[in-house]
């Protein structure tokens, strides 16, 4: 399932037009973005929670060539799901 997906399942439950239903799910990746960009969990209950962590600076390797290339320390988002979406996707 992909983002037009998404839209087209909104559309479905909300009614209106397409444009609407791909605007309510723009707002809503739109959020999620911004809060982890600010440092905010995001908690969606029965779905699970997005969070923006450090990831420590590393050493790695270039698959090519073997050679060690050292990988500065950033923030990523993460996902850590709800039970309620465990027991579904089970």
């Amino acid at each position: 399932m992909n983002k037009q997906a998404l839209a087209e399942k909104v559309q479905e439950v909300l009614g209106g037009t397409k444009v609407q239903a791909e605007q309510a799910v723009d707002v809503i990746f739109d959020s999620i973005t911004s809060s982890l960009e600010n440092d905010t969990d995001v908690s969606v209950a029965g779905f699970g929670i997005f969070k923006a962590k450090m990831r420590a600076a590393r050493t790695a390797r270039n698959p090519r060539t073997g050679e060690p290339v050292e990988v500065k320390a950033c923030r990523v988002p993460k996902f850590q799901a709800a039970k309620a979406l465990k027991e579904a996707v089970k």
